[in-house]
């Protein structure tokens, strides 16, 4: 009888995660997955906003990729360039640093301490220039040697508290002619997010960062917050530099109407790139951004970029082991200071999925349609419950091309948590919830009694 009761209990669980968005909350850290960086208070999902305990947590930060971001060097490996340009992070009073490429087989034990010691976190793209969806031939890319390098990124940083959250692909459809990528870069969404809860990592949000494409920009963040629970990303960003000083403002910049568009948008949104060139940049921006008429939809941004690659986006430059700052440096750092938002800023608690965008001139998907997104490759459904192993770090031969590509599509729902390997943090309530209800009981005997009733009633209360 009580075994009955936890499996109705857990189905009410789950239920409501695909009926609503589920707060995504950390999960206790095991000494297996102690960290160096433990400073500062991970940042978990309430609603539309990050939260860092039980304060708001807004992205204030830069793109930092010395060496240009299809460069393929890690910055979070090379301690020297790190000590050295968090000085400058101090200086701006940022919180946060998107990086486009690291080696997963390198280590950032002492980077991502010297970070956390900074407060500042790391936003990741999990991607290389040789590992990663190809939006010219997307389906042969999806592959089980792409995703086995994708999740040995994750584990690599899974550790560390101030990984903020993880990018499953950045700008892969560029323009109306690549949204046939669109459900090979959500699939990959998927699989990372069963990914961390099937290794018991802390469960770090997971989305995606869109080009500036007016076009279709919406319609991406729709599809990407469309569907069931577990096909639904985390979170969602764009790039945008719509904002062009000095001749621009809220409304001419047309910042107004995305807030609008995005009012009842029901997870955090945020801008991965901004920091407009056409002529010197103030950063008047900064000030909506982070003020009222913005803070209830957006939860800040990352200015492009850090260091200059030739592209005159560089707040400074880089030479050896000095730093030269350009006169837009001071302008941000003048902004960020005097734009500081408190409280929740008007956060929504709560909200539903969006729908899914029907097929347009500008939204052309037709491999898989609605709910439809591509079955996990065979050869790397194991890594749910052997984990990835060593990844290929910089120096793979690349797995745009290799064999082991998805051959099927996937059931809506397939993608849920069900079974916690051993060794990494405990299972979340919820996900233990999910796995009796997909029929996982190979448990001790013990599953059946008070500790999974307990456990399923809390999940049902945290979701």
């Amino acid at each position: 009888m009580k075994c009955a009761i936890a499996i109705v209990a857990a189905a009410a669980a789950l239920a409501s995660a695909v009926a609503t968005p589920a707060e995504l909350v950390a999960r206790a850290t095991s000494s297996a997955t102690a960290t160096s960086s433990g400073s500062l208070p991970t940042v978990t999902v309430k609603g539309n906003a990050f939260f860092a305990g039980d304060n708001r947590f807004y992205i204030r930060g830069v793109d930092y990729q010395p060496g240009g971001s299809s460069g393929a060097a890690d910055p979070i490996s090379n301690v020297a360039g790190c000590t050295r340009d968090i000085v400058e992070f101090k200086k701006l009073g940022i919180n946060t640093v998107r990086v486009y490429t690291v080696d997963n087989t390198a280590n950032h034990d002492q980077c991502m301490a010297a970070l956390a010691a900074a407060g500042i976190y790391l936003a990741l793209d999990v991607n290389t220039p040789h590992y990663a969806i190809n939006r010219a031939d997307p389906a042969p890319s999806y592959n089980s040697e792409y995703l086995q390098s994708v999740f040995a990124t994750m584990d690599a940083f899974a550790k560390y508290d101030n990984t903020l959250l993880f990018f499953s692909g950045n700008e892969v459809i560029n323009d109306d002619n690549t949204t046939d990528c669109a459900p090979y870069v959500k699939a990959v969404t998927r699989d990372m997010k069963q990914y961390i809860g099937s290794r018991g990592h802390r469960a770090i949000p997971v989305g995606y960062s869109a080009a500036d494409v007016e076009s279709n920009r919406y319609e991406m963040a729709s599809y990407m917050n469309c569907g069931t629970a577990d096909q639904r990303s985390d979170f969602f960003a764009f790039n945008d530099y719509s904002w062009c000083d000095p001749s621009s403002s809220y409304t001419i910049s047309g910042w107004d109407q995305k807030v609008a568009q995005y009012g009842n948008y029901s997870i955090p949104l945020f801008l991965s790139e901004y920091g407009c060139i056409k002529s010197a940049r103030n950063f008047e921006e900064v000030s909506s951004l982070y003020g009222t008429n913005m803070t209830p939809v957006y939860s800040g941004g990352l200015v492009y970029e850090y260091s200059e690659e030739g592209n005159h986006f560089g707040l400074v430059q880089i030479s050896g082991s000095s730093v030269t700052e350009a006169p837009d440096f001071a302008a941000l750092a003048t902004e960020l200071s005097q734009n500081k938002p408190s409280g929740d800023g008007g956060y929504k608690t709560s909200g539903s999925p969006s729908t899914c965008p029907a097929q347009s001139s500008t939204w052309e998907v037709t491999a898989f349609t609605g709910e439809e997104l591509p079955a996990i490759p065979s050869g790397a459904a194991a890594y749910m419950k052997n984990g990835a192993g060593t990844g290929p770090g910089l120096s793979g031969s690349g797995s745009m091309s290799a064999s082991g590509a998805s051959t099927g599509t996937a059931t809506p729902g397939s993608g849920s948590v069900t079974a916690v390997a051993s060794g990494g943090a405990s299972a979340s309530a919820s996900s233990a919830a999910q796995a009796l209800v997909a029929g996982e009981l190979g448990f001790a005997p013990l599953v059946c009694g008070v500790v999974v009733l307990v456990s399923s009633l809390v999940g049902a209360a945290l979701l």
